[in-house]
């Protein structure tokens, strides 16, 4: 199993949340996340002493099996990019265990 995190512009985060739902993935998580990805206008800035200009972002996060990675990445790429430039930057780790919450615990 793999875990994707993305960090994406706030404006294109119902868009990809959408596209994943529609291939199947449900649980998915959405962070709100300050970060440094260039900013698309001036109302999206702030400044930050530590860390000198931020904007908003979301952070994606979902796991998948191994053999899904390029079709989440590829959802998340696609859809998540705003002009020619980067938009963003997707993540891939992978799983070592998976434990349920509840139900019998062995």
């Amino acid at each position: 199993m793999k875990q994707i995190k993305a960090f994406i512009h706030h404006v294109r985060s119902a868009t990809v949340v959408e596209a994943l739902r529609e291939a199947g993935y449900r649980n998915i998580t959405l962070l709100d996340v300050r970060g440094t990805l260039k900013p698309l206008n001036e109302s999206e800035q702030n400044y930050s002493t530590e860390a000198g200009v931020v904007i908003s972002e979301v952070r994606v996060s979902l796991v998948c099996e191994d053999s899904q990675v390029d079709e989440v990445t590829g959802i998340i790429r696609r859809t998540g990019k705003i002009g020619d430039n980067i938009s963003g930057w997707v993540y891939v780790s992978p799983i070592e265990q998976s434990l349920p919450i509840g139900g019998p615990i062995d």
